[in-house]
């Protein structure tokens, strides 16, 4: 018997692409976005047809199975296996050619679907099928699941947009496929010839989302014209790897316009999709109010939707048509929309809704399964109103949303996946639902694949005769079973390798497997159109799998099962991943779960280095609060500044490629001249003074008049006290301006919101640092507004995550504002100074993840500031890039958006960063000044509001 030691060994000799077997790679496929779990013995990344072909004969010789997989975000379990894994996204991801005139083009299987869709769209042409994973799945993917999405209604599947492949079977042999029976593998034209009655009349009746099982294989039949890359689409790689195809391309209309029409309820909007089609719409989108949540999905006000409680979302081709479509539905309320931002804001109620189908309305998560079961589009209505009553039979929830005109269906179920009770309630629901959609004359799988999840249940869909089909098919293309076995013939029962089972019952390790593996993380990467949002600028920078957010929480889930990563907290593939994790938080907005990797990584750190020396970055840079308020003390800033300047070296646990950033002469709360920025008595050992604990009174520094209004906190952070007092002083004047009474807790730098040690994993420090902050504040009268983005992140976040048992946590967090949050909140009727200017810079990733920008927004605008900041990240993220072995992925972060949209920024445009770590970065990098928002404010500001 071959060993794997000996498989990867000629593995290795025999490609030119990467071959590992080791703990990490294996740990980063034994899942896709599904809920099952696989462990592969290893993973190859060919760099072309040749390494497949030499990798499936070696696998053929020594018995090891094969599957392919691009983007790994198949919802039914099918990117998974236990051979090799054939990771078809590193090298094989190219458009090899496009013809405009005959409207084709030839592309790898590892190519995603966007950036196909970005070269060609210059021709006015687009690909048609368009699931919503376009941003990261594969075209061999699509080919594998015969992936549609919104727009099949006018397009069609994958299946109809396939011209010809090129297919390595098992064992090396090569097939170019089309039209004719030219390529066939020997005793396929046979098996189809003895089964011709069979083909014609055993198969369900055939409609447009009819995928499951060899769903295509009537396509072989002489009067439809022997398809055979028609057939082999929707085969989930258990026939052969593509590894070439010549792919359709279709017309993108000029100024397609979308008509928004309001039901009284989903059954109305369901039943009337079907009707709908003779308007000949791109595409036929529906949802219901549940998906949005309460009394917000009815309609009618700030949504911008139309007044109901479910809605069909009908894109035409042109305003025209839109108009027909409205004049000929009885939806008691519509709307036309053609402009292309409004249709974008609309488009985006939807996906945004999409995403809270992963949750219940409960909070619990919702999982796939059923992800996208297809009904006749006749059938939809009646079809949903039972389904919905099979949920209630067996006490489940759900949101369906979906493609209503062609009579698909997506939603996410609350199974509980993790107790034995809760895996046979999940059979005999999906065994029931089977036999429901199948009675409505549907298909199990309509655009997603069968996988694991569904394929058991095929035979009550098709019926025996078709499967034994199936699997003479199969064995006609793959003798030796060696392709993903498993899936669709001879399948792994429904409730065999869940993800769940392996996972120890903890809370954290409910957080881990809380990541579907949907991939929103991988939008981008090196040469790729960065995408919206923050998630994941390691990914984007390195290209890499495990500096995915998905990467790291896969990493996380195999160190909790033991069985691929068996030294658990310890483990050294799971530190590696996580070293490059720049804790911006950006996944915990940007991703559809919410995963919170930065907390993740924390919780990681406190357990990997405890009872151990840490890295010297964990005590210079973790414990700077602590660095700093004795420098203060010492009156030693200018000391430590010349040193940092002269020294030849630099500091330990610091990269040599970063200066230092210069210290505060003064500190912000100590005020000009030396005296306090307060008024008032200090309070003696931390104990409540006055009116509010630590908190002094109105802050002028110079003792002026108190303006009436409401008491504001002015946080003392770490970051405006010992580095950028300027930024506190120029707060000062702004919400003096506005007629805010300040305060500015004296606390000798006692209060800190713990960022530091958070992000180094010191967590027992950081709920020591907290409690003392907490003591030493006292309780504060009104809101606390914070200056520094990712100090009021904190302090909404993780302050009460880490002293869930502490209600002044809560009570401080609940009262954390941004500045524009107070302006907006507590001086509504101000008008700050006008700047008219135009504006670049960076959205602090915190900012982005926990606060919102919005009331930054609005303040921007109403000041004159001409512009938006950046997106993604700057890079910097704190501590990240003054460690050591960070300053490439820093740079690179930075060159994504922020540094290009500094370059190119217009002359006498102001730059605004409200983070200190993005200030830095664009002065180290950009070589300009950035300013906080309250700095642009103040210089706008007369004179006469000097404190």
């Amino acid at each position: 018997m071959t060993t794997p030691g000996e498989v990867e060994r000629t593995l290795r000799a025999e490609l030119r692409g990467e071959v590992d077997f080791g703990a990490a790679a294996r740990a980063l496929v034994t899942m896709d976005a599904s809920n099952y779990r696989r462990v592969p013995l290893g993973v190859v990344a060919p760099r072309d047809a040749d390494d497949v072909a030499a990798a499936l004969r070696v696998c053929a010789e020594a018995g090891v199975p094969v599957v392919p997989r691009g983007g790994g975000t198949s919802v039914a379990g099918q990117a998974t296996g236990v051979g090799v894994v054939l990771d078809l996204t590193r090298h094989m991801n190219a458009l090899l050619s496009v013809d405009p005139a005959a409207r084709t083009a030839v592309v790898q299987p590892g190519l995603v679907l966007d950036r196909l869709r970005d070269v060609v769209r210059p021709y006015g042409l687009t690909f048609g099928p368009d699931p919503s994973t376009h941003s990261r799945c594969t075209l061999g993917g699509m080919i594998g699941n015969n992936a549609c999405g919104a727009h099949s209604v006018a397009w069609g599947t994958t299946a109809d947009n396939v011209t010809e492949l090129a297919v390595t079977a098992y064992g090396g042999s090569a097939h170019r496929i089309g039209t004719g029976w030219d390529g066939a593998p020997a005793g396929l034209r046979d098996l189809v010839t003895g089964h011709l009655g069979l083909l014609r009349t055993g198969m369900p009746p055939g409609f447009s989302r009819r995928i499951s099982g060899y769903g295509g294989l009537d396509a072989l039949l002489p009067e439809r014209g022997v398809r055979l890359a028609r057939a082999f689409c929707g085969s989930e790689g258990t026939l052969g790897v593509v590894t070439e195809a010549e792919v359709r391309l279709v017309e993108l209309p000029p100024a397609p316009a979308l008509a928004v029409l309001g039901y009284a309820d989903e059954s109305a909007a369901a039943d009337a999709a079907a009707g709908l089609l003779a308007y000949r719409p791109l595409t036929v989108e529906g949802m219901a109010e549940d998906l949005l949540g309460g009394a917000a999905g009815r309609g009618g006000g700030a949504s911008g939707l139309p007044r109901g409680r479910a809605w069909l979302f009908v894109e035409m081709p042109d305003e025209g048509g839109a108009r027909a479509v409205v004049r000929g539905a009885d939806a008691p309320d519509a709307l036309v929309v053609t402009d292309p931002v409004r249709q974008r804001a609309l488009w985006r109620i939807r996906e945004d809704a999409a995403g809270t189908a992963t949750r219940t309305p409960d909070g619990r998560m919702a999982w796939p399964g059923w992800e996208d079961c297809a009904v006749p589009p006749a059938r939809l209505g009646a079809y949903l109103r039972d389904f919905r009553a099979l949920l209630a039979a067996h006490g489940l929830h759900g949101t369906p949303y979906g493609h209503f005109g062609e009579g698909c269906v997506h939603v996410r179920i609350d199974f509980d996946l993790a107790s034995a009770a809760g895996v046979a309630r999940y059979r005999t629901f999906s065994e029931e639902l089977a036999e429901l959609v199948v009675a409505h004359g549907g298909s199990l799988s309509g655009e997603h694949g069968d996988g694991q999840a569904r394929a058991e249940l095929l035979q009550r869909m098709y019926g025996e005769d078709v499967i034994r089909l199936f699997g003479a098919y199969k064995d006609v293309w793959d003798p030796a079973g060696g392709m993903n076995p498993g899936m669709l013939v001879r399948p792994a029962r429904l409730d065999e390798n869940l993800r769940f089972a392996v996972l120890p019952a903890t809370p954290f390790a409910g957080e881990v497997a809380r990541c579907v593996g949907v991939a929103k993380c991988r939008t981008g990467g090196p040469g790729a159109s960065g995408g919206s949002g923050v998630m994941c600028p390691s990914y984007r920078a390195t290209g890499e799998e495990q500096h995915s957010t998905r990467g790291r929480a896969r990493l996380l889930h195999e160190m909790l099962a033991g069985e691929v990563v068996t030294d658990g907290w310890r483990s050294t593939e799971v530190a590696e991943a996580l070293d490059l994790c720049l804790g911006c938080k950006g996944c915990l907005s940007d991703c559809p779960v919410g995963v919170d990797m930065a907390s993740y990584k924390s919780e990681f750190l406190h357990h990997h280095w405890a009872g151990r020396i840490r890295p010297l970055a964990h005590y210079t840079l973790g414990g700077l609060p602590g660095w700093l308020r004795l420098i203060a003390r010492l009156r030693a800033a200018g000391a430590v500044n010349t040193a940092a300047r002269l020294l030849p070296v630099p500091l330990p646990g610091l990269a040599r490629e970063r200066s230092l950033p210069e210290l505060a002469k003064r500190p912000f709360t100590r005020g000009p001249g030396g005296r306090p920025a307060g008024r008032g008595p200090a309070p003696a050992g931390g104990g409540p003074a006055g009116r509010g604990g630590a908190v002094a009174g109105a802050v002028a520094g110079d003792g002026g008049t108190v303006p009436a209004g409401p008491v504001v906190t002015l946080w003392p952070d770490t970051f405006t006290e010992y580095l950028t007092p300027e930024v506190g002083h120029a707060a000062l004047r702004v919400l003096r301006a506005a007629g805010l009474d300040v305060s500015v807790p004296r606390t000798r730098g006692r209060v800190c919101c713990g960022l530091t040690y958070l992000s180094t994993g010191r967590l027992d420090r950081a709920r020591k640092v907290l409690r003392r902050t907490l003591d030493t504040l006292g309780e504060v009268p009104g809101p606390v507004t914070v200056l520094e983005p990712s100090c009021a992140a904190a302090l909404r976040a993780d302050l009460p995550a880490l002293l869930p048992d502490d209600p002044r946590a809560a009570r401080l967090a609940a009262a954390v504002r941004t500045v524009a949050e107070t302006l907006e909140e507590y001086a509504p009727a101000w008008r700050p100074p006008r700047l008219d200017r135009a504006l670049v810079g960076q959205t602090h990733c915190h900012q982005h993840a926990v606060l919102g920008d919005a009331a930054d927004r609005r303040l921007r605008e109403r000041a004159g500031l001409v512009g938006e900041p950046a997106g993604g990240c700057c890079g910097l993220a704190g501590n990240f890039g003054f460690e050591p072995g960070h300053h490439e992925v820093s740079v690179a972060c930075a060159e994504e958006q922020l540094l290009p949209s500094l370059r190119a920024a217009p002359p006498g445009a102001v730059v605004q960063a409200d983070g200190f770590s993005c200030r830095t970065q664009i002065a180290q990098l950009g070589g300009v000044r950035a300013r906080h928002l309250v700095e642009l404010l103040a210089d706008g500001l007369a004179d006469d509001t000097q404190p």
